[in-house]
């Protein structure tokens, strides 16, 4: 008999068998049923008990789940039936607690906490019950469960009338603070110290609490001692000014010079924190050597209180500076720029971190990142006059930290130096073009959440700030807004993204009007019509619908629109009608009514026909506050919306837009009904505004143009002016150097003809006709410069005199009611009117130069002739 040999995929075939059958082997039957018989038997109470008999039993014989919901309904028993609670409830929970588990033990805080807190217990005696639960658990083996009672304590301690808590508090309290008891109980009476002294008055805290407090504060254990250092900030307020220097200020000296450094930065925060209660004296003689001692003594090889100590120098610096003298100013100054430059070493202007462990190298940047958020303090500190002079070279430092967390910090308080330097915000500008081409994002989200304001500050103060300021700024700003916004859209990080694009609305604040159009106006279109991000495009399209409201040239207006009707209104894509539509959303609040139905309705009008339903969903929406915008002497527009929803009706096939189109219909026709009068009014207002700042802007190019003609007409007269001068001194050259060697021709002949009466006449007889013309011509040039004499000064134009420095209706600028209520545009109306006198004045002058110039030339031509 021959065995036959298995093929690879048979064997293989017959191994996957094989498996399946071992599966079989460790199958376990499937529970119906997530409990037993028994065990739903167990959990089965009789449904004819009261809420405390079934408390009771739970207690008694229920599961640790059954107990704990008892625990934690509670405050419910005693709300209802107090006195069968703590006879019967309250000492089968005190039972349960000895034995219960964790969850249970900070449920029964919780309750307890709620019961005391609730003003529910009316009886002393009830009080007393829950104290002795809570005091009882305070020395529970576990911490989390001993700290969790004694927070209920210190919270209930609030609640607890003064009688209560001598009782019952504190006389446990006074027998805990041995050095018998454990650390935690120590630990624990400190708390409970730091929590009860403002409850009584001064003497009583003097006599019977001081002692213990200092038995604390000299204990063995550092973590006692520095606890209660930290509490006596709570103890001082509580004894007052009187006790404080004799009673308190000794032991934080002594714990200023502790060991060990917890107990340390715990007397300095304390320090810090009760500045407020000593006087100058003090301050003088005994805080600032005791501080500056403490600096140095950080500064030389503790840097786990370094961190704390940059993180509170702002506020150590303004406590004492109404105590300090000019060299402990100083003093304090020097070592905040050391605290600033800690773990880092400058090469050629710039920052790079030293080689340091990475643990240190941490606590460096974290010191650093300090000393940046309270660098706004430390300008105060020092006096933003002397900005320069002192604290420049650290700002920049911190500017450019190689650790991005510093750089973060200080973009984030960016905004705060600006208001701070004021008319000397130029000082910080490359600072603000550096943060705003910083290589991470986290710096330019710091500084985009209060961008608007740093750029409004920088530029509004910094134009009287000198020529410096503004080459730094104009220049370099824009392509830094430029380039930050490039790098927002390059990320995945699009909130960020729409948070800058939010603060470019602030840019016809800041900048001009051409560059905006020339820079950003495209790059809003891409954005727009591009980025798959929707509240990217929003934003973007109501960034567009800003620079178009404020833009005061009527060629870029008219290129804008027509180039958003082009690619948006009339897109491809309908993602791209839409865009339009939201667009004239923002529309409607940003111009008037005349405006958008003169440039905006009608296009969105047309998108009744779009071939997609969403778009025309999103119309059939909006129809109410198109209908809004259109005025009821428009017979014409009324029409065309009438016509543009009948068309809805009878051709629409879309069940949603059908719906929604209903309700817009009976919206329709509620309109001119249900709306009140004085909201009515308050909108016309409101339009009436917005048509007057838009006319303005008209006005203002219109002067813009005529300015810019008239400075362009006195050049050009200027310059004729000059070659006419030119040509005047070189006709008087030639005729004074024809004099001369008329003068030595007839010298030399003279002399040789031995003084003929004859040779004067031949001398003179060439220079007859030289003289003739230079004379003519020199009086032309005189009657032609009589005018420029006379003529009014031009008016110089300014785009950043004329641009307006806010969207809404600015202050007024005339005494007539009517201009208090416009815009900073006009301010330069009323200068221009005295510009238009001038220019007329000049016309009509240089037309009599004209005539002038022409009877002089012809009155040359018949000399000659």
């Amino acid at each position: 008999m021959f065995v036959r040999k298995m093929t690879p995929s048979q064997s293989s075939l017959f191994g996957e068998i094989d498996d399946l059958q071992d599966l079989t082997f460790i199958e376990r039957p499937i529970r119906r049923s997530l409990k037993t018989a028994e065990e739903i038997d167990k959990l089965t109470v009789d449904e004819d008990l009261n809420d405390i008999e079934r408390a009771v039993y739970l207690l008694s014989s229920g599961e640790d789940v059954q107990r704990a919901s008892v625990i934690i309904n509670l405050p419910n028993l005693v709300r209802q039936n107090p006195a069968e609670t703590f006879r019967r409830v309250v000492p089968k929970v005190r039972e349960v607690l000895h034995v219960a588990g964790a969850d249970m033990q900070l449920a029964a805080a919780g309750s307890f906490l709620t019961v005391l807190q609730d003003d529910i217990v009316l009886i002393q005696t009830h009080t007393h019950s829950i104290l002795q639960i809570v005091l009882l658990n305070l020395d529970h083996r576990d911490t989390v469960v001993s700290n969790a009672w004694l927070e209920t304590l210190l919270s209930a301690i609030d609640a607890l009338p003064k009688e209560t808590i001598r009782q019952e508090i504190l006389s446990p309290l006074l027998s805990k603070h041995q050095l018998s008891q454990s650390v935690p109980a120590r630990l624990a009476s400190c708390r409970i110290l730091g929590k009860v002294v403002g409850k009584f008055e001064s003497s009583i805290v003097k006599k019977d609490l001081l002692p213990l407090i200092r038995s604390l504060c000299q204990d063995v254990e550092y973590e006692v001692r520095a606890c209660m250092c930290r509490q006596l900030e709570n103890i001082t307020r509580g004894i007052g000014l009187d006790h404080t220097k004799a009673e308190v200020l000794p032991e934080l000296v002594e714990l200023a010079q502790d060991e060990a450094s917890t107990v340390r930065l715990a007397a300095f925060d304390t320090i810090i924190n009760l500045l407020e209660m000593f006087d100058s004296d003090d301050r003088t003689c005994v805080i600032f050597p005791l501080v500056k001692a403490f600096c140095e003594k950080c500064f030389k090889g503790d840097e786990a209180v370094l961190a704390s100590l940059s993180f509170q120098y702002g506020k150590l610096c303004h406590g004492l500076s109404e105590s300090f003298t000019d060299e402990q100013h100083l003093w304090f100054l020097e070592f905040y720029k050391k605290l600033c430059c800690l773990g880092l070493q400058h090469e050629n202007g710039h920052c790079e971190s030293q080689p340091y462990p990475l643990e240190l190298e941490n606590k460096y940047a974290l010191v650093r990142r300090n000393c940046a958020y309270n660098f706004p303090a430390i300008v105060l500190f020092a006096d933003p006059n002397h900005f320069l002079s002192e604290l420049y070279r650290t700002f920049s430092s911190l500017c450019h930290d190689p650790e991005i967390s510093v750089r973060r910090t200080a973009a984030g308080g960016f905004h705060e130096v600006v208001k701070l330097l004021g008319p000397n915000v130029h000082y910080v500008h490359k600072e603000l073009i550096t943060l705003l081409q910083d290589d991470s994002l986290e710096v330019l989200d710091a500084l985009l959440n209060n961008l608007q304001e740093t750029l409004e500050l920088a530029t509004s103060r910094g134009e009287g700030a000198g020529p410096e300021s503004k080459q730094v700024n104009i220049p370099d700003l824009v392509p830094a807004l430029v380039a930050a916004e490039q790098k927002a859209a390059s990320s995945l990080h699009w909130r960020g993204h729409e948070k800058l694009l939010q603060c470019y609305s602030c840019l016809p604040r800041v900048i001009s009007g051409d560059q905006i159009y020339f820079r950003f106006f495209q790059r809003m279109f891409n954005i727009i019509t591009t980025t798959n991000v929707l509240p990217v495009q929003r934003e973007a399209v109501r960034t567009l619908c800003v620079f178009l409201r404020y833009n005061r040239k009527q060629e870029q207006r008219q290129e804008i629109i027509s180039k958003i009707k082009q690619e948006l209104a009339q897109g491809r894509s309908y993602w791209n009608r839409l865009r339009y539509l939201d667009l004239c959303e923002i529309t409607i609040d940003l111009f008037s009514k005349s405006y958008f139905c003169k440039h905006f309705l009608i296009p969105a009008l047309e998108l009744v026909s779009d071939p997609v339903a969403n778009v025309r969903y999103k119309l059939c929406y909006m129809l109410p506050k198109l209908r809004s915008t259109i005025r009821p002497t428009d017979k014409h527009l009324l029409q065309q919306l009438e016509f543009c929803v009948r068309k809805l009706l009878c051709r629409e096939k879309d069940k949603d837009v059908v719906v929604t189109l209903r309700k817009t219909v009976l919206e329709l026709d509620k309109m001119d009904i249900t709306e009140p009068y004085h909201k009515r009014h308050e909108r016309e207002l409101l339009d009436q505004k917005k048509e007057k700042e838009e006319t303005l802007l008209l006005e203002m190019e219109l002067l813009e143009r005529q300015q810019s003609e008239a400075k362009l007409t006195g050049d050009k007269q200027s310059e004729k002016k000059q070659r006419d001068s030119k040509s005047g001194m070189s006709g008087s050259k030639g005729m004074s150097a024809s004099t001369l060697g008329a003068t030595s021709n007839s010298t030399g002949k003279e002399m040789r003809r031995a003084k003929l009466a004859r040779s004067r006449s031949l001398s003179g007889h060439p220079t007859t006709p030289k003289m003739t013309n230079p004379d003519k011509t020199l009086k032309v040039k005189d009657s032609g410069s009589c005018p420029v004499s006379g003529k009014s000064p031009m008016l110089p134009l300014n785009d950043d005199n004329l641009r307006p420095h806010h969207f809404n209706v600015a202050s007024s600028i005339s005494s007539t009611p009517s201009s208090s209520s416009m815009p900073v545009l006009i301010r330069s109306n009323t200068s221009s009117s005295v510009d238009h006198r001038s220019n007329g004045n000049k016309d009509t002058q240089s037309r009599k130069l004209s005539v002038q110039r022409k009877s002089n030339s012809f009155g040359m031509q018949s000399g000659r002739e």
